[in-house]
């Protein structure tokens, strides 16, 4: 990690981009504006058929101008450092001090590239990003810039404190829309080093991003509410805004849903048993007798008679 000190004493814990990231987003910049370049010399030469030579060079020589050296010296001025290629390797170019570029940056890097990049086919910025500590190239070291890598690791990001408890979703309906990501950068890197700073410092500093942010949101900062509470405040409302747009326009908070209660199994109804057969009783066995009258069975014998009186025995 490189540390940038910035004009307020502040240390910048910004990542310069290495060589095989800086080549990778080189290779997809020189593939689109070498695609543009040639549709742009297809039409150009079709529509000057009718010229001499002369005409035809000067035509090729200005499409060359314009869509291999202006163009990307356009597209870094306008994205702030940001082409298609740093923009899919998540890199983007600062000035030494961690700010944005201007034209004059996009400009001395782009009359640079032509040198070190398209007539050497890169191999002279490659030498010169090998040796350079922080990754630079010739173009980057006249320019004073440097390509830092955006996507921090989320192991490695340093968290930013959270802001009073009185303070959140007070400013829910703020428009965010117009703060531009060198603002966001800025007040993070702010928030998260602020009791590094010294007391005077870190209050001028403060005030003065607290300020640059009211003027993009077009709402002056409360003045009951310290300027680095405000500054919390406002990214705390924007990393909820995050939260809600990544968890499909719920809260964060209710992204994380409750366990369903645990439904008990019903009571199985066992059939009631059926009752028992009743006992069939045997019917008395009567045996003949020697004088062939029927012989009354033991269990004639002992029972009472109806009336209930017993003869002695």
């Amino acid at each position: 990690m490189s540390e940038l000190v910035t004009g307020d004493a502040v240390v910048l814990g910004l990542r310069p981009a290495k060589l095989p990231s800086r080549a990778l987003a080189l290779v997809i910049d020189l593939a689109a504006v070498g695609t543009v370049f040639v549709l742009v010399s297809i039409g150009m030469a079709l529509a000057t058929a009718s010229l001499d030579d002369a005409a035809v060079a000067a035509v090729t020589v200005a499409t060359f101008l314009l869509v291999l050296v202006g163009a990307p010296i356009a597209v870094e001025t306008l994205t702030h450092g940001r082409s298609l290629g740093k923009l899919a390797c998540g890199l983007r170019v600062v000035r030494d001090d961690g700010g944005p570029i201007r034209f004059r940056h996009a400009l001395v890097r782009g009359a640079m590239g032509v040198v070190e990049i398209l007539a050497t086919l890169g191999a002279v910025a490659s030498v010169a990003s090998l040796v350079s500590a922080r990754g630079r190239r010739l173009g980057d070291v006249f320019a004073g810039t440097l390509v830092v890598r955006e996507r921090v690791p989320a192991g490695r990001a340093a968290a930013v404190p959270p802001p009073p408890p009185w303070l959140i979703g007070r400013f829910a309906g703020l428009d965010l829309s117009a703060v531009p990501d060198d603002l966001w950068l800025a007040v993070r890197q702010y928030l998260t080093r602020m009791h590094q700073l010294d007391a005077a410092v870190g209050r001028g500093m403060s005030e003065r991003l607290a300020g640059e942010l009211a003027a993009r949101t077009g709402v002056p900062a409360p003045p009951d509410v310290p300027a680095a509470a405000f500054l919390a405040a406002v990214v705390n409302e924007r990393q909820a805004r995050d939260a809600r747009r990544a968890f499909g326009g719920g809260p964060a908070a209710a992204s994380v849903a409750h366990p369903a209660p645990v439904a008990h199994p019903a009571p199985v109804a066992h059939p009631a048993p059926a009752p028992l057969p009743a006992p069939v009783q045997a019917a008395p066995v009567r045996s003949a007798g020697q004088d062939g009258t029927a012989a009354v069975t033991r269990a004639d014998a002992v029972r009472p008679p109806a009336g209930g009186f017993a003869p002695p025995a």
